[in-house]
């Protein structure tokens, strides 16, 4: 071998033990780095999971009250929300509104009973079903009166509620009234005549595609609507005469879907007087203490939303500490 081989052959095993050394240092580093990593998510694991039985025993001992319990709270006025569209399965379903009214009315403690409604209306079907209840609850509890309070908005579906009970108030600002009934819908026939579409719809039964949006109307059909809509119509109305008697002044134009801010509809008879949920307790009623009875959603739906939310945080954090 010669002195050249010789001397590149001693360098490289001198330099040997210094590279094993670094590399050394190095894995032990990145051990260390990935450690932290780990500790910091599994940190974020039990913090997640602290906080969700913190919350669990939170919505037990909420869930946990009784109408015994709001009773050794003493005299009180009872609230029950109507928030919202009004359709089955919202929160201002028919089910969970009647629900409430009911648990308002049957506590031993309930001076008066406060309907607090913000919603621009909805169904039909599900605001008579919670109008017809308070008709029936006020004949059942005659000693318990009924104070509807308008919030944002009483509309349509909304009003027609507020209507069973025996005073309505509003803010001089809410949105009141819209007496009436619509039907939606849209058409395609000609865009799609344009397109060079055909539509092709078979039916069993004459009548079965009443209204298909990429067919022209037909007068027939939209006659039947228009006379199914007036007679919903006319219920309506007959239920608001029922309801405000004659404190309605006699203009037929309330009937006409139009709304009114809360000061026009003092005028015309379709509330009582102007003031919130506290001011009726308080000044009308004379309880100032209010019980809201509204039903929540219930205690897995909303551990099992609460639980969603928390892991969806968990996995968002645990992508970030893994990528720092």
């Amino acid at each position: 071998m010669s002195d050249e081989n010789q001397a590149t052959s001693q360098r490289g095993s001198d330099q040997a033990p210094e590279n094993w050394e670094r590399e050394a240092l190095r894995e032990i580093a990145l051990a260390g780095v990935k450690e932290r990593r780990s500790a910091r998510r599994w940190g974020i694991f039990f913090k997640t999971l602290g906080f969700l039985y913190l919350f669990f025993l939170l919505f037990t001992f909420m869930d946990g009250m009784s109408a015994g319990d709001v009773d050794r709270k003493g005299s009180h006025t009872a609230l029950v929300d109507v928030q919202g569209i009004i359709s089955e399965g919202s929160a201002a379903s028919a089910d969970r509104v009647v629900g409430s009214l009911k648990a308002a009315f049957e506590s031993s403690q309930t001076q008066a009973v406060i309907i607090r409604i913000n919603s621009p209306g909805g169904s039909p079907v599900q605001a008579g079903y919670i109008n017809d209840a308070i008709g029936h609850l006020k004949e059942k509890h005659p000693d318990i009166p009924v104070y509807a309070v308008i919030s944002d908005v009483g509309a349509s579906g909304g009003y027609y509620i507020a209507a069973a009970a025996d005073q309505i108030y509003a803010d001089k600002a809410s949105i009141v009234g819209s007496i009436g009934v619509r039907l939606d819908g849209f058409g395609f026939d000609e865009a799609i005549d344009r397109l060079g579409i055909e539509r092709r719809l078979l039916t069993a039964g004459g009548n079965k595609g009443l209204m298909d949006p990429f067919l022209p109307v037909k007068e027939e059909e939209q006659a039947h609507l228009q006379a199914m809509l007036d007679g919903i119509h006319d219920q309506f109305v007959d239920t608001v005469k029922k309801g405000r008697g004659d404190r309605l002044v006699d203009d037929p134009e309330i009937f006409s879907g139009l709304v009114w801010t809360g000061e026009q509809s003092l005028e015309l008879g379709l509330v009582d007087g102007l003031g919130s949920s506290g001011y009726v307790a308080r000044e009308v009623i004379g309880e100032p203490d209010i019980v809201d009875f509204t039903r929540k959603q219930d205690l897995f739906s909303r551990l099992a939303d609460g639980l969603g939310v928390a892991l969806l945080r968990v996995v968002e954090q645990w992508g970030q500490a893994s990528l720092r």
